[in-house]
């Protein structure tokens, strides 16, 4: 069996629930010592109404089969990211794997705070794009930055971002497909940049993902090709175990179409179709396209 230093590591953010608690527990799954970040614990959940926490999330990789290490982090504060990263090098030497996917775009509809996301633009409050931007596109950069140090050759650094980056429509919300695209673009330059490295950066499309907050709203969803969380997961290991991940990098990348091109499958055995035609069909050629396919 390998010791800790010796196993493959990765670092997951905003990992207490939802998509990245799935893509960590399928980097455990795979073997990996997995670094679980977020600011719930169990003895204080950040939003009750969706739940989840790093303690939680760690004990699944554990028990799926590698090692789970649960680290309070906000990833608005420079310091605790610092500290985060100092820890992994103290750790475990360096990181093989960096997910990108801490996202404070949500945080209305998990205080109920529904009308705040609702009408034009300019009727929403400028919080609104602060979430996406604060809490979301810089804390992304931030890992980013302070990871590369710890990147080890053949490293994957995957930034969960979404189609209206790449396919925007002037039914997106504002902030969030601008929050988006910028993710997008920053995969793009910081992949030329990384390239010397020997070290991999992608985004990643998932679809409708089963996450807490979605099942809340399960009701106003067509859930029929929707995705586990695990499923992005899948996605994750594959490309970190392609010997010929560079081919992809600075790419969008569509989960489902992943899931085609390795053959892995969600945690039910099916393969979700790709959400893309949905989104270019919106606005097929719209401006700002860069889905990098």
């Amino acid at each position: 069996m390998r010791t800790m230093t010796e196993q493959r590591t990765a670092v997951v953010t905003g990992a207490s629930r939802g998509l990245g608690r799935g893509v960590a527990r399928a980097l455990g799954t795979a073997g990996y010592t997995v670094f679980v970040t977020g600011r719930s614990t169990d003895a204080g959940v950040t939003y009750p109404v969706v739940g989840g926490s790093v303690d939680l999330t760690a004990r699944e990789v554990t028990a799926a089969g590698g090692h789970g290490v649960p680290v309070v982090c906000d990833h608005t504060d420079d310091a605790q990211v610092r500290a985060l990263f100092d820890r992994v090098r103290d750790v475990s030497g360096g990181i093989d794997v960096l997910v990108n996917n801490v996202w404070g775009g949500y945080a209305a509809y998990h205080e109920d705070r529904h009308t705040d996301m609702e009408g034009p633009f300019w009727e929403q409050p400028l919080s609104v794009w602060d979430d996406m931007f604060t809490a979301g596109v810089r804390a992304h950069y931030t890992a980013t930055v302070l990871a590369v140090p710890l990147l080890r050759p053949g490293a994957l650094v995957a930034t969960v971002s979404f189609f209206p980056g790449s396919y925007p429509s002037g039914d997106d919300q504002v902030a969030y497909s601008v929050a988006k695209a910028a993710d997008d673009r920053m995969v793009a330059v910081t992949a030329a940049q990384l390239r010397a490295r020997d070290v991999t950066a992608v985004a990643l499309y998932p679809g409708l993902v089963r996450t807490e907050g979605v099942m809340r709203a399960a009701e106003f969803f067509d859930l029929s090709d929707s995705e586990s969380p695990e499923f992005t997961g899948r996605a994750v290991v594959a490309l970190a175990a392609d010997p010929e991940v560079a081919r992809h990098a600075g790419r969008c990348l569509v989960v489902a179409e992943l899931a085609r091109e390795y053959g892995f499958t969600d945690v039910d055995g099916s393969q979700p179709p790709s959400a893309r035609p949905h989104y270019a069909g919106r606005l097929a050629g719209a401006p700002g396209e860069h889905s990098g396919t």
